[in-house]
């Protein structure tokens, strides 16, 4: 599989991956384990009124996940849809890695480093620790996607989407 013919693949698989990784972080961190929210480090969420400006802001995160997640599902679906293309699970799962990574990245820099939104967790003695920690897995996501996209494209045991 050549780099041309991979693009609208590893495209539509890098929103997938970006979208989902952002649901992931939104559903597990911000709601199961409510480590955090979206402006948890600005506006502490131990009144009904912060907690209830944090909860708006979270409803704002996951409208950007689902737009990410949605472009994503329409790139796969013209990928799909043209026909002749060629499909690679390396590749495709590589890319869903991939953007997850890219996902924990730019939520890493912006805002865990840039505008102070939010730590990984707030309630632990050294959040710099949970927040750095967060931004080497995203980076080893990222590169170990990236690996997998190469890789995949060295194959030749490619389906054909017809």
């Amino acid at each position: 599989m050549d780099d041309k013919r991979a693009g609208p693949l590893i495209a539509a698989a890098t929103f997938l991956g970006l979208g989902l990784g952002g649901f992931i972080d939104g559903i597990l961190l911000h709601q199961i384990l409510q480590w955090h929210q979206m402006l948890s480090n600005i506006l502490p969420p131990d009144t009904l009124e912060n907690a209830k400006v944090n909860m708006f802001w979270d409803g704002i995160f996951h409208a950007g996940t689902w737009v990410l997640t949605f472009v994503g599902v329409m790139l796969l679906w013209r990928l799909l849809g043209r026909g002749g293309g060629v499909f690679s699970k390396l590749v495709f799962f590589g890319g869903l890695i991939f953007g997850w990574g890219v996902f924990n990245i730019m939520d890493s820099v912006f805002n865990h480093y840039l505008f102070a939104f939010h730590n990984v967790r707030e309630e632990v003695a050294n959040p710099q620790r949970w927040n750095h920690g967060f931004l080497v897995f995203g980076l080893a996501q990222a590169i170990a996607g990236w690996v997998m996209i190469r890789r995949g494209q060295g194959r030749r045991t490619d389906s054909q989407i017809s």
